[in-house]
């Protein structure tokens, strides 16, 4: 059977992509979450090393320059990238590495890491998106409209995905996913590849 594999969880900002991780990492022993490093200012409740490595500009160039990112993307004006290391070094001791990215840190997953299983989870529609976003009372109005626009441009892109989520239940959606990591881990190619 599929030992270890990378689980890319992406849509847009405010679908649920955390709360869906979050569920995941509490039910299941065999689920890594790979911490992302970003640009980005830390919000009030944010830990750096838990929910994101923040990094300077200068330092996220740098490790971009040696190599050390298996994708990274400019969001929303700041940077986000996903460590290498952690990454293979977790899928090798046969775990599930979950990566919780965006649609351009997926696409570049899916270059440099095509054997990884994509999940794109999307929200019932742009409207409850919107009041998603709202309701977390972390962004200004130009930045959830910059946000919705992102989403919108995001959408095009579920074709390149292997699976769907519509997140319009968390408890539902976090059963779907468990249902994909069966099935890949049930995968014909996964028996033939122990030969």
């Amino acid at each position: 059977m599929r030992d270890g594999f990378l689980l890319v969880l992406s849509g847009p900002s405010g679908v649920g992509k955390g709360t869906v991780c979050e569920r995941l990492l509490e039910k299941r022993d065999d689920i890594k979450y790979s911490i992302s490093a970003t640009t980005r200012k830390k919000r009030p409740m944010e830990i750096n090393g838990e929910n994101y490595y923040f990094l300077s500009l200068d330092d996220f160039q740098q490790k971009i320059e040696e190599g050390e990112f298996l994708e990274y993307a400019k969001v929303h004006g700041n940077y986000y990238g996903t460590p290498k290391s952690y990454v293979t070094e977790t899928v090798d001791k046969g775990d599930i590495v979950i990566l919780e990215i965006d649609v351009q840190g997926a696409l570049q997953i899916k270059e440099n890491y095509p054997e990884a299983v994509f999940i794109f989870l999307l929200p019932p529609d742009l409207k409850e998106l919107r009041n998603r976003i709202e309701k977390r009372c972390t962004e200004d109005k130009e930045t959830i409209d910059l946000r919705m626009k992102n989403a919108q441009k995001e959408l095009s892109f579920i074709d390149k995905y292997d699976y769907g989520i519509i997140n319009d239940d968390v408890e539902n959606a976090v059963k779907k996913v468990e249902c994909i990591i069966e099935a890949e881990k049930l995968k014909v190619t996964n028996f033939l590849g122990n030969n």
